[in-house]
Protein backbone atom coordinates (compact mmCIF):
# COMPACT_ATOMS: atom_id res chain seq x y z
CA UNK A 1 0.00 0.00 0.00
CA UNK A 2 2.73 2.45 0.97
CA UNK A 3 4.72 1.71 -2.19
CA UNK A 4 1.68 2.30 -4.38
CA UNK A 5 1.06 5.61 -2.61
CA UNK A 6 4.70 6.65 -3.02
CA UNK A 7 4.61 5.84 -6.74
CA UNK A 8 1.81 8.37 -7.20
CA UNK A 9 4.16 11.18 -6.21
CA UNK A 10 6.27 10.48 -9.30
CA UNK A 11 3.40 10.56 -11.79
CA UNK A 12 3.98 13.38 -14.25
CA UNK A 13 7.73 13.58 -13.50
CA UNK A 14 10.56 12.30 -15.65
CA UNK A 15 11.38 9.38 -13.37
CA UNK A 16 9.78 6.67 -11.24
CA UNK A 17 10.02 5.56 -7.64
CA UNK A 18 12.00 2.49 -8.69
CA UNK A 19 14.50 4.54 -10.70
CA UNK A 20 14.97 6.96 -7.82
CA UNK A 21 15.50 4.09 -5.39
CA UNK A 22 18.06 2.40 -7.66
CA UNK A 23 20.01 5.65 -8.00
CA UNK A 24 20.12 6.09 -4.22
CA UNK A 25 21.30 2.50 -3.76
CA UNK A 26 24.30 3.21 -6.02
CA UNK A 27 25.13 6.45 -4.22
CA UNK A 28 24.00 8.73 -7.03
CA UNK A 29 21.74 11.77 -6.53
CA UNK A 30 18.08 11.16 -7.26
CA UNK A 31 16.72 14.70 -6.89
CA UNK A 32 13.85 15.55 -9.18
CA UNK A 33 11.01 18.06 -9.14
CA UNK A 34 7.67 16.43 -8.29
CA UNK A 35 4.36 17.94 -9.48
CA UNK A 36 2.68 17.52 -6.10
CA UNK A 37 2.43 19.24 -2.74
CA UNK A 38 2.05 17.51 0.58
CA UNK A 39 0.70 18.53 3.96
CA UNK A 40 1.58 16.12 6.74
CA UNK A 41 1.87 15.84 10.48
CA UNK A 42 4.35 13.58 12.21
CA UNK A 43 4.41 12.47 15.83
CA UNK A 44 7.39 10.72 17.40
CA UNK A 45 7.69 8.50 20.43
CA UNK A 46 10.98 8.22 22.28
CA UNK A 47 12.17 5.48 24.58
CA UNK A 48 15.17 5.93 26.84
CA UNK A 49 17.88 3.31 26.59
CA UNK A 50 20.65 2.94 29.13
CA UNK A 51 24.06 2.00 27.76
CA UNK A 52 27.59 2.18 29.10
CA UNK A 53 31.16 2.93 28.18
CA UNK A 54 33.75 0.31 29.05
CA UNK A 55 37.07 1.60 30.42
CA UNK A 56 40.37 -0.07 31.21
CA UNK A 57 43.54 1.58 32.52
CA UNK A 58 47.15 0.41 32.36
CA UNK A 59 49.05 2.30 35.09
CA UNK A 60 52.24 4.02 33.97
CA UNK A 61 55.66 3.23 35.38
CA UNK A 62 56.97 6.74 36.06
CA UNK A 63 56.18 8.04 39.57
CA UNK A 64 55.15 11.45 38.18
CA UNK A 65 54.06 10.86 34.57
CA UNK A 66 51.83 7.93 35.56
CA UNK A 67 49.32 10.59 36.59
CA UNK A 68 48.95 11.61 32.95
CA UNK A 69 47.00 9.56 30.41
CA UNK A 70 47.05 8.68 26.73
CA UNK A 71 43.57 7.58 25.61
CA UNK A 72 42.76 5.04 22.92
CA UNK A 73 39.07 5.08 21.98
CA UNK A 74 36.90 2.87 19.78
CA UNK A 75 33.12 2.83 19.63
CA UNK A 76 31.20 -0.40 20.24
CA UNK A 77 27.81 0.60 18.81
CA UNK A 78 26.43 0.54 15.29
CA UNK A 79 23.03 1.18 13.71
CA UNK A 80 21.18 -1.84 15.10
CA UNK A 81 18.00 -2.92 13.33
CA UNK A 82 16.83 -1.02 10.26
CA UNK A 83 14.50 -1.65 7.32
CA UNK A 84 15.30 -5.08 5.84
CA UNK A 85 17.31 -5.47 2.65
CA UNK A 86 16.88 -8.89 1.04
CA UNK A 87 15.48 -10.13 4.33
CA UNK A 88 18.39 -8.84 6.46
CA UNK A 89 17.61 -6.02 8.88
CA UNK A 90 20.58 -6.36 11.27
CA UNK A 91 23.50 -3.97 10.88
CA UNK A 92 26.40 -5.92 12.34
CA UNK A 93 28.99 -3.22 11.61
CA UNK A 94 31.90 -5.57 11.01
CA UNK A 95 34.11 -2.75 9.80
CA UNK A 96 32.24 0.07 11.53
CA UNK A 97 33.28 -0.55 14.18
CA UNK A 98 34.01 -4.11 15.22
CA UNK A 99 37.34 -3.64 13.45
CA UNK A 100 38.30 -0.64 15.58
CA UNK A 101 37.15 -2.42 18.73
CA UNK A 102 39.30 -5.43 17.87
CA UNK A 103 42.30 -3.18 17.25
CA UNK A 104 41.68 -1.54 20.63
CA UNK A 105 41.71 -4.93 22.36
CA UNK A 106 44.88 -6.04 20.58
CA UNK A 107 46.56 -2.73 21.39
CA UNK A 108 45.66 -3.27 25.05
CA UNK A 109 47.06 -6.80 24.87
CA UNK A 110 50.30 -5.46 23.40
CA UNK A 111 50.69 -2.94 26.23
CA UNK A 112 49.83 -5.61 28.80
CA UNK A 113 52.60 -7.88 27.49
CA UNK A 114 55.33 -5.25 27.75
CA UNK A 115 58.06 -6.11 30.28
CA UNK A 116 57.62 -2.58 31.64
CA UNK A 117 54.70 -0.21 31.25
CA UNK A 118 55.31 3.15 29.55
CA UNK A 119 55.89 6.21 31.71
CA UNK A 120 52.37 7.59 31.29
CA UNK A 121 49.25 5.60 31.99
CA UNK A 122 47.10 4.32 29.12
CA UNK A 123 43.31 4.45 29.01
CA UNK A 124 41.44 2.03 26.75
CA UNK A 125 37.95 3.41 26.15
CA UNK A 126 35.19 1.45 24.44
CA UNK A 127 32.59 4.14 23.71
CA UNK A 128 28.88 3.76 23.30
CA UNK A 129 26.60 5.92 21.21
CA UNK A 130 29.09 7.16 18.62
CA UNK A 131 26.57 6.70 15.82
CA UNK A 132 24.04 8.74 17.79
CA UNK A 133 26.31 11.80 18.05
CA UNK A 134 29.53 10.79 19.86
CA UNK A 135 27.47 10.39 23.04
CA UNK A 136 29.75 7.97 24.91
CA UNK A 137 33.03 9.71 24.20
CA UNK A 138 31.45 13.09 24.88
CA UNK A 139 30.24 11.87 28.26
CA UNK A 140 33.68 10.53 29.16
CA UNK A 141 35.47 13.66 27.96
CA UNK A 142 33.19 15.78 30.17
CA UNK A 143 33.09 13.32 33.08
CA UNK A 144 36.46 11.55 32.99
CA UNK A 145 37.36 8.97 35.60
CA UNK A 146 40.72 10.74 36.04
CA UNK A 147 41.52 14.48 36.32
CA UNK A 148 40.61 16.15 33.04
CA UNK A 149 43.81 18.19 32.87
CA UNK A 150 45.81 14.97 33.00
CA UNK A 151 44.45 13.70 29.67
CA UNK A 152 47.26 14.44 27.20
CA UNK A 153 46.38 12.78 23.88
CA UNK A 154 43.73 10.71 22.13
CA UNK A 155 43.96 8.15 19.33
CA UNK A 156 40.63 7.15 17.78
CA UNK A 157 40.10 3.71 16.24
CA UNK A 158 37.11 3.76 13.93
CA UNK A 159 36.66 1.97 10.60
CA UNK A 160 40.40 2.04 9.85
CA UNK A 161 40.26 0.36 6.38
CA UNK A 162 42.20 -2.83 5.80
CA UNK A 163 41.13 -4.29 2.49
CA UNK A 164 44.69 -4.57 1.14
CA UNK A 165 48.22 -4.35 2.63
CA UNK A 166 48.84 -1.29 4.78
CA UNK A 167 51.40 0.50 2.64
CA UNK A 168 50.40 3.98 3.79
CA UNK A 169 48.28 5.73 6.39
CA UNK A 170 46.15 8.86 6.38
CA UNK A 171 46.64 10.35 9.86
CA UNK A 172 43.83 12.87 10.20
CA UNK A 173 45.00 15.61 12.54
CA UNK A 174 48.73 15.28 11.89
CA UNK A 175 48.98 18.90 10.76
CA UNK A 176 47.44 20.32 13.94
CA UNK A 177 49.74 19.28 16.76
CA UNK A 178 53.09 17.96 17.91
CA UNK A 179 51.69 14.44 17.44
CA UNK A 180 53.20 14.70 13.95
CA UNK A 181 56.54 13.65 15.47
CA UNK A 182 55.39 10.25 16.82
CA UNK A 183 53.44 9.59 13.61
CA UNK A 184 56.45 10.24 11.38
CA UNK A 185 58.77 8.20 13.63
CA UNK A 186 56.31 5.29 13.58
CA UNK A 187 55.81 5.43 9.81
CA UNK A 188 59.57 5.47 9.29
CA UNK A 189 60.07 2.52 11.65
CA UNK A 190 57.34 0.43 10.03
CA UNK A 191 58.32 1.52 6.50
CA UNK A 192 54.89 2.87 5.62
CA UNK A 193 54.14 6.12 3.84
CA UNK A 194 52.07 9.05 5.09
CA UNK A 195 49.42 10.16 2.60
CA UNK A 196 47.75 13.58 2.92
CA UNK A 197 44.00 13.63 3.41
CA UNK A 198 42.60 12.94 -0.11
CA UNK A 199 39.18 14.41 0.75
CA UNK A 200 39.64 17.37 3.12
CA UNK A 201 36.17 18.64 2.20
CA UNK A 202 34.70 15.73 4.21
CA UNK A 203 36.25 17.14 7.43
CA UNK A 204 36.92 13.67 8.86
CA UNK A 205 38.87 15.21 11.74
CA UNK A 206 35.58 16.19 13.38
CA UNK A 207 33.56 13.05 12.64
CA UNK A 208 34.38 10.41 15.22
CA UNK A 209 35.09 9.99 18.94
CA UNK A 210 38.35 11.93 18.81
CA UNK A 211 36.35 15.12 18.32
CA UNK A 212 34.96 14.83 21.85
CA UNK A 213 38.52 15.13 23.13
CA UNK A 214 39.47 17.87 20.68
CA UNK A 215 36.63 19.96 22.11
CA UNK A 216 38.26 19.61 25.52
CA UNK A 217 41.56 20.91 24.13
CA UNK A 218 43.25 17.49 23.92
CA UNK A 219 45.41 16.83 20.81
CA UNK A 220 44.10 13.86 18.87
CA UNK A 221 44.71 11.65 15.85
CA UNK A 222 42.37 9.61 13.68
CA UNK A 223 44.37 7.21 11.54
CA UNK A 224 42.91 5.57 8.46
CA UNK A 225 44.45 3.08 6.09
CA UNK A 226 45.80 4.76 2.98
CA UNK A 227 45.15 4.48 -0.73
CA UNK A 228 48.29 2.65 -1.93
CA UNK A 229 46.94 -0.86 -2.49
CA UNK A 230 50.17 -2.34 -3.80
CA UNK A 231 48.19 -3.88 -6.66
CA UNK A 232 48.36 -1.98 -9.99
CA UNK A 233 44.90 -3.34 -10.80
CA UNK A 234 43.30 -2.05 -7.59
CA UNK A 235 42.80 1.69 -7.14
CA UNK A 236 42.79 2.12 -3.36
CA UNK A 237 41.05 5.49 -3.42
CA UNK A 238 38.29 4.16 -5.67
CA UNK A 239 37.92 1.02 -3.59
CA UNK A 240 37.38 3.03 -0.41
CA UNK A 241 35.01 5.45 -2.15
CA UNK A 242 32.97 2.55 -3.55
CA UNK A 243 32.87 0.87 -0.14
CA UNK A 244 31.48 4.04 1.41
CA UNK A 245 28.77 4.19 -1.25
CA UNK A 246 27.70 0.56 -1.21
CA UNK A 247 28.47 -0.91 2.25
CA UNK A 248 29.03 1.88 4.77
CA UNK A 249 26.13 2.07 7.23
CA UNK A 250 24.31 -0.77 5.49
CA UNK A 251 23.45 -4.35 6.40
CA UNK A 252 26.22 -5.52 4.02
CA UNK A 253 28.92 -4.49 6.52
CA UNK A 254 29.48 -8.14 7.44
CA UNK A 255 32.41 -10.40 8.25
CA UNK A 256 32.44 -11.94 4.77
CA UNK A 257 34.19 -8.90 3.33
CA UNK A 258 37.73 -9.36 1.92
CA UNK A 259 39.52 -8.09 5.01
CA UNK A 260 43.33 -8.18 5.05
CA UNK A 261 44.08 -9.16 8.63
CA UNK A 262 47.80 -8.65 8.20
CA UNK A 263 46.95 -5.03 7.42
CA UNK A 264 44.75 -4.99 10.53
CA UNK A 265 47.74 -6.15 12.57
CA UNK A 266 49.75 -3.30 11.07
CA UNK A 267 47.07 -0.90 12.32
CA UNK A 268 47.63 -2.31 15.80
CA UNK A 269 51.39 -1.78 15.49
CA UNK A 270 50.92 1.73 14.11
CA UNK A 271 48.55 2.95 16.81
CA UNK A 272 50.46 1.17 19.56
CA UNK A 273 53.79 2.71 18.59
CA UNK A 274 52.40 6.23 18.25
CA UNK A 275 50.76 6.02 21.66
CA UNK A 276 53.83 4.39 23.17
CA UNK A 277 56.07 7.21 21.97
CA UNK A 278 53.67 9.79 23.38
CA UNK A 279 53.43 7.93 26.66
CA UNK A 280 57.21 7.91 27.09
CA UNK A 281 57.92 11.48 26.01
CA UNK A 282 58.52 13.75 28.99
CA UNK A 283 56.88 16.59 27.03
CA UNK A 284 53.12 16.38 26.73
CA UNK A 285 51.65 16.96 23.23
CA UNK A 286 50.71 20.49 22.23
CA UNK A 287 48.71 22.11 19.47
CA UNK A 288 50.77 23.93 16.88
CA UNK A 289 51.12 27.66 17.39
CA UNK A 290 48.19 29.47 15.83
CA UNK A 291 46.29 26.24 15.12
CA UNK A 292 42.54 26.64 14.83
CA UNK A 293 41.65 23.81 17.22
CA UNK A 294 44.25 24.76 19.79
CA UNK A 295 43.06 28.34 19.74
CA UNK A 296 39.38 27.46 19.66
CA UNK A 297 39.49 25.08 22.61
CA UNK A 298 42.21 26.82 24.60
CA UNK A 299 44.57 23.98 25.41
CA UNK A 300 47.33 26.54 26.01
CA UNK A 301 45.39 27.91 28.98
CA UNK A 302 45.13 24.56 30.73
Amino acid sequence: MYQELAQQFFEGSNTTLVNAYNLLRTGKPASVGLPVTLNMQVSSQYTSLKTNNIIGILPGSDPVLKNEYVIYAAHIDHLGITAPVNGDSINNGAHDNASGSAILLETARTYRNLPKAPKRSIIFLSCTGEEMGLIGSDYFANNPTVPENNLVANLALDMPFFFYPLNDIIPHGIQHSSLRGPVEATANYLNIKITPDPAPEEVVFTRSDHYSFIKKGIPALFIKGGIISGDPNKDGAKYIADWRKTIYHKVDDEMDQPFDFNAAAMHVKTNFLIGYLVANDTKRPTWNKGDFFGGKFNLENK
